[in-house]
């Protein structure tokens, strides 16, 4: 890929620490902006920002997206040649207990995003969205399926995203790639998502909570894999929504049968009523992200889990120290 110098939005979270961690070692230049906020662990955050700061070639601005004037000042700053913007409120259910946050951050931070990439004509933005999006719908999920019915306010959020993404491109030709992601995890991940959830609390003899019967399906799709797409994102594809997942859906209870093996201990579930935001099942449809981004995933939920299980081994007295899982929701 040609060396270029990218502005990553959500520099300091788990998908863009890691995008930027593997553009960095390819020699681009980066400049981070994060608002460090308190979604989930700062701390958590913080590490991730620290790894980045190791290199030269990485630069970090503390904003907030939601503040125009302040993001201005950062393009203003630089010269450059892509965006790739992953600053977002993320969770299902914290946005149905916070609807407004979400709507700052995901629809009027894109929107500021969008207005500068225009004022300042920069020629390629991927900008982030997520498999909520479909809502309850045909599996498997194609990039062809309805995705006007989301079920929470978070999703709401994000095809609202989408919407203004493809009015700019429409209005200004600024080349837009929009991945949806599929229930990415792996090592450094969110506190409050399953897999590494799970791995803590199992291996800390702390009881698991399962909303619904654990047999709904998700497409797990592991951190690397995911970086790999985002950055093949950045070639000129004009406008285009493409789905970054597994293509193997995994029942709940299959992963908590792997984290029990790994860690050779048997979990203490407590079943709960389903979620209303949490849609049932999720299965990514990925032809045309191996057709247009020559990309497929290469990590099985197994070894996934493993490598995740490893991180969180080795790291494991300062995330509990760091306190890191308190209030996951």
């Amino acid at each position: 890929m040609e060396q270029k110098k990218i502005l990553i939005t959500g520099c300091a979270g788990f998908i863009g620490s890691k995008i930027a961690e593997e553009l960095l070692k390819a020699g681009n230049t980066i400049v981070g902006v994060d608002n460090l906020n308190n979604s989930y662990s700062v701390r958590l955050k913080k590490w991730r920002l620290d790894r980045l700061q190791k290199y030269a070639n990485f630069q970090f601005e503390f904003v907030d997206i939601t503040h125009y004037d302040e993001i201005k000042r950062i393009f203003q700053q630089y010269d450059f040649q892509a965006l790739i913007n992953l600053a977002a409120r993320a969770g299902v259910r914290a946005s149905i207990r916070n609807p407004r946050i979400y709507l700052e951050t995901n629809i009027l931070g894109t929107l500021n995003i969008l207005e500068l990439c225009r004022e300042f004509e920069i020629k390629k933005l991927v900008c982030a969205s997520t498999s909520s999006v479909y809502g309850e719908n045909e599996l498997p999920l194609s990039e062809k399926n309805r995705s006007d019915h989301p079920i929470s306010p978070y999703a709401a959020s994000k095809k609202g995203a989408e919407a203004l993404a493809y009015s700019y491109h429409y209005l200004y030709g600024i080349d837009i790639t929009i991945p949806r992601f599929f229930t990415v995890y792996g090592p450094a991940g969110r506190p409050d998502m399953v897999i590494f959830k799970f791995i803590h609390y199992i291996s800390e003899g702390l009881p698991i909570t399962v909303y619904g019967d654990g047999n709904q399906l998700r497409d797990y799709t592991y951190i690397d894999d995911i970086a790999k797409g985002a950055m093949a994102s950045l070639k000129p594809l004009g406008f285009e929504v493409i789905n970054l997942g597994s293509d193997c859906p995994i029942k709940l209870n299959y992963v908590i049968r792997i984290i029990e093996e790994l860690l050779g201990k048997k979990a203490q579930v407590i079943y709960q009523a389903r979620h209303p935001g949490d849609v049932r099942d999720t299965w990514a449809y990925i032809d045309k992200a191996n057709e247009r981004l020559n990309w497929k995933p290469e990590v099985k939920i197994e070894e996934g889990i493993q490598y995740t299980l490893e991180w969180y081994k080795e790291n494991r007295e300062w995330l509990l120290e760091s306190k890191v899982f308190e209030d996951c929701d």
